[in-house]
Order: structure tokens, then sequence, then C-alpha cells
């Protein structure tokens, strides 16, 4: 079997998708299923909309295209803010896209007439993250040009929370986003549809049985993927962590030592590292790199130990275990490294229903 790979449970997936949806639902909270990490996979697609999401959103208009040349129906929302080089592409292919600039918003609008449809527009807020956002004392001016152009349909307001600052969802931010959506209907005498209150680093402040206001909506791909909150990356109740495996296999076993010897200077990736004598260790090399994967996102097996990596191989200290070169050794990953593997063309996606082996100690390994 082709290695590197990862290995993608299905069944998992849409389990935790449906656990989700339904503890939200309780809550009147929508979820939009998030694809990025997966480059729209079409069968990871399928498994999200059986467990009942709202709609899928994605921040690449490739991979909005790549499910919709799939065949699929379901509401598509663009969550990062259209590049005016592709409008006419976005309203095309996505019923709504996030945004923050009246230029790109013009600009759609114009799209979407000479397509002769309409397109959905749901106006992202600044809420501390500092990331994208209107300032909340534009968003009544912005509101106001909005509304004016035509084909556009204000679909409703957002927000966007722990991703570049790690400010956390709370009651009071949550708070402040709801009552700008009463005040601009209030303002407007229009209705919103959709208060989107964030993304996985909301589930938190969602289910902590806070008043959720006008909350309706979470954009969620982290939590379903990983089954982690990213606020603390802590494993969720109820859900599998292990629903994506990186599989690498050893092109490398030797005992060596552990310190470096010679006049050091920066690595490949300018970094100089301070190691600590340890003796000797046994060192495995493996078939992946940071060209492939965040080598620092990867969890291993117990008892091994990363130590670092170049563009295309993972050192690793195999403590007790014995491993031999073509054993492949399997990784649970983060966010991080979990995005780049996907976009990885070296990296072989192996899609399966049901996991088919069982983690003993060392199992990590298979000869």
């Amino acid at each position: 079997m082709s290695a590197p790979r990862l290995e993608i449970d299905l069944g998992k997936i849409e389990h935790n998708a449906r656990t989700l949806v339904d503890r939200l639902g309780s809550r009147g909270i929508s979820v939009t299923g998030v694809t990025k990490a997966t480059l729209g996979s079409p069968e990871i697609v399928a498994a999200l909309l059986q467990a009942g999401v709202l709609g899928l959103g994605d921040s690449r208009i490739e991979n909005v295209e790549a499910i919709r040349h799939a065949h699929v129906s379901a509401s598509m929302t663009l969550i990062r803010s259209p590049m005016l080089s592709q409008v006419d592409r976005v309203v095309a292919h996505a019923d709504v896209s996030l945004n923050s600039e009246l230029d790109v918003i013009s600009r759609l609008s114009s799209a979407a007439q000479k397509a002769k449809q309409t397109h959905g527009v749901v106006l992202m807020v600044e809420l501390g993250d500092l990331r994208e956002g209107i300032m909340p004392g534009d968003l009544e001016k912005t509101v106001r040009e909005t509304l004016r152009f035509p084909n556009i349909v204000l679909k409703g307001i957002g927000t966007n929370l722990a991703c570049r600052s790690g400010v956390s969802p709370d009651e009071k931010n949550m708070a402040e986003l709801s009552a700008l959506a009463d005040s601009i209907e209030t303002t407007f005498g229009t209705t919103l549809s959709i208060v989107s209150g964030g993304n996985s680093g909301n589930l938190r402040w969602a289910l902590s049985g806070a008043d959720t206001g006008r909350i309706n909506n979470l954009r969620l791909g982290e939590a379903i993927l990983l089954g982690c909150e990213p606020l603390h990356r802590q494993p969720i109740d109820g859900l599998h962590t292990d629903a994506i495996t990186l599989i690498a296999e050893v092109i490398e076993s030797k005992v060596k030592p552990s310190q470096p010897w010679g006049e050091m200077a920066q690595n490949a990736f300018g970094e100089k590292l301070a190691l600590t004598h340890q003796g000797n260790i046994s060192q495995t090399i493996l078939a992946v790199g940071h060209q492939d994967v965040d080598p620092w996102g990867l969890q291993p097996p117990p008892g091994t130990e990363i130590l670092g990596a170049s563009s295309d191989h993972l050192i690793t200290d195999a403590g007790s275990c014995k491993v031999s070169v073509g054993d492949e050794i399997s990784f649970q990953l983060n966010y991080s490294a979990l995005v780049r593997a996907m976009t990885s063309p070296f990296i072989a996606k192996l899609m399966k229903v049901q996991r088919s082996h069982i983690s003993l100690p060392c199992s990590y390994v298979t000869h």
C-alpha cells in the first residue's frame, strides 16, 4: 500500500458531524460543514451532508468548483472574502460569500447581474481577533450600501475569532454580535437569516448553556475532522479524535549518537538547534517532511519522540520499539499538520468506512 498516506475514516467523520449537528441543533444553531482542509473531497462532503449539516463552506473557489463538479447541489458558502479576480467564478458556483469590503460586493453585484442571478452576502464584523471584519461602528454604513447593490441579497452578519490572535468566543463578544443583528434589523426593517458566530473555537461557549442570543450558525471543520476544540486542543466528549491518521514508511533505522558533532550553524529551515546529549538512541527516519506536513503537528505513538525534520525526512527516536526499514508508523495530526498533508500531492488519501487495525503498545508500527 502506498506511503505516506492519510487514512480517513468516513464513518468517524460522519459520527462527529452528526453529534455536533444534534448538540448544536438543540440550542438553535445550525452547522456549516467546512471542507477547506480536505480540498473539497467528495467523499467527506457526502459524510457531512449525510450527518445533516445545513450547507458546506470553503475558503477556496477551486474547492467549491470541485464540489460542484461532483454534482453536489447543497448550499455552498465561500468563507473567505472573494478576490476581485474571481468574482465571476464565485457568483457561478457559491450561493453565499463572506464579505468585509464594499468594492468586492460591488463587483459581485456586477457579476451577478451579468449572470442574471442573485448572490447572498454575509457581512463579517471585527470583534477583536484582528483578522477580517468590518469595525462595529462602520457596520450600519456598510449595510446601507450593501442593500443598494442590485442582485445582492444581504443574508446576515458573522464574525471570526480564535484564528489569528486566539481571542476566545465568549458571552460578551457573542452578545455584541447578537445586539448588532438586532440593531441592523430595527434600523433597516430587514430580516437577517444568518448570524454566524464563528468556527470550532465557539463550541465551548455554544455548548456551555450560555444564552446563545441571535447566533444561529457555526462554521465547523477542525472539530468534525479531529474531534478537538481549537482553543486548548482538548478532545470533545463523544467525538473520535482518530478519524484521520498519517502513515509514514521507515527508510532508515540505526543506533546513532543523539548529539551532532562539528561546527554548528543554521539548519535547512533557519533554525539553530540546542540539543541535549543523551548518548546513543534508536534513530528512525521516515519518508515524509516539511514539504508534506507540519512535523511539529504530528503526535507519534507512545514511546516515540519526534526529533526534527528536513524537507522530506522525519527523524524520530523510536525508544524501546524495534523498528525496521519498510515498517509503517502511524501518527495523529493537529490541524496545522492536517491541512498541509491534505494539500501534498506526495501523500495518498485512503478513504475508509471503518478502521482496520487495533492500537497496541508499539502497535503504531506495522511490519
